[in-house]
């Protein structure tokens, strides 16, 4: 297949990628490199692809030296003009979009960066695929949309109409707009619920990173919600793994649905939402516990309050990714911590 992946200078998108080239998929990588955080670690996802970031150009495709279906291109979502000229060049058979404004507590200060990638850049990838005839969509929804939802653990069928951040709602937008489209225009679209998502290349506002990179320089590490926070904490191969299997299964329509008492997470439309995650929450200090075994000293923490946007549990049901794609992620948490914190060292030579 011929696949457009966004967002592949980020931690999830990069790690697809080279999943999809190495079993010998065509793939168009797409991000705009923002400055969210240390775009060294942006440059150095896609060095290990072979995209070297003094040939990158905006708008330009830059050809992997390493990997003869790779091509890369630098190239904001909310660019309408752009993106639709490149889906009219590529003829995509398939697009997964994960580029977005990630981080629940930015949203909190740069909330019209959430609207133009996540609201504006997602409204770009329907109508490209509209326009061009993609009809296999898959995209990063987020935990997040569950909100003030108490009910655990958090199923696809449960409400989310009760978002807390800019973020989750944004997240929540993208499958309302998604299933308008499946709706309107025969377009199969899955939205992937990804849970607290870690590993190598992880991203360096997320919890495992600011620990490590702390630990390692001898600080103290701000642990919120007094450490009570309990979190689904998923591998990055777990996760990669089950957006592949969605690519290979486009959505199809539910033919028992009906508008009276039909499930939240399929329709009549192609269209269908899975949680992916470990189905398995970890307390937070027993996540640092396990930082603090492969480091082999303990940590200074400093505890305090829930932070405004953060939810204090999240627990993946995975029942449909079961049963639709025999699939479950399963990596022990100690053996993912381990598997990070040797990258970051070898990356960082701390």
């Amino acid at each position: 297949m011929k696949i457009l992946v966004t967002g592949t200078a980020g931690f999830i998108g990069s790690h697809l990628a080279s999943k999809l080239l190495a079993r010998g998929d065509q793939v168009i990588g797409l991000d705009c490199i923002n400055d969210y955080y240390d775009i060294s670690v942006k440059y150095g996802r896609l060095e290990r692809a072979g995209i070297n970031k003094d040939n990158i150009e905006y708008n330009q495709l830059t050809q992997s030296k390493t990997q003869e279906n790779y091509q890369f291109i630098q190239l904001k979502l909310e660019d309408k003009d752009n993106m639709m000229a490149l889906f009219a060049e590529q003829k995509f058979d398939a697009v997964c979009n994960l580029a977005a404004q990630a981080g629940v507590r930015y949203s909190l200060t740069n909330p019209d960066a959430y609207i133009d990638s996540n609201i504006i850049g997602f409204t770009n990838i329907l109508e490209a695929c509209r326009h061009n005839n993609v009809k296999n969509l898959s995209y990063a929804s987020s935990s997040s949309v569950y909100g003030l939802n108490e009910a655990l653990p958090f199923s696809t069928e449960h409400n989310v109409d009760h978002p807390i951040s800019l973020y989750a709602a944004s997240k929540k937008s993208n499958e309302l707009m998604a299933h308008t489209y499946s709706h309107l225009f025969d377009i199969s679209t899955t939205g992937l619920r990804f849970f607290t998502v870690y590993g190598p290349w992880g991203r360096p506002d997320m919890a495992l990173f600011l620990f490590v990179k702390a630990a390692l320089e001898g600080k103290t590490i701000d642990v919120f919600n007094n450490g009570e926070m309990l979190r689904d904490f998923t591998y990055i191969d777990d996760i990669v793994e089950g957006v592949i299997r969605v690519i290979d299964n486009p959505a199809k329509a539910d033919p028992n649905w009906n508008g009276k008492e039909g499930k939240v997470s399929t329709s009549s439309a192609p269209y269908k939402i899975y949680n992916i995650g470990n189905n398995n929450p970890v307390k937070l200090m027993d996540f640092i516990t396990a930082i603090e075994n492969k480091l082999g000293k303990t940590i200074t923490k400093n505890m305090l309050p829930i932070q405004p946007g953060d939810v204090p549990a999240t627990y993946a049901d995975v029942t449909d990714l079961v049963e639709d794609l025999k699939y479950q992620p399963a990596t022990p948490i100690q053996q993912g911590i381990d598997n990070f914190v040797d990258w970051y060292q070898a990356f960082f030579k701390a």
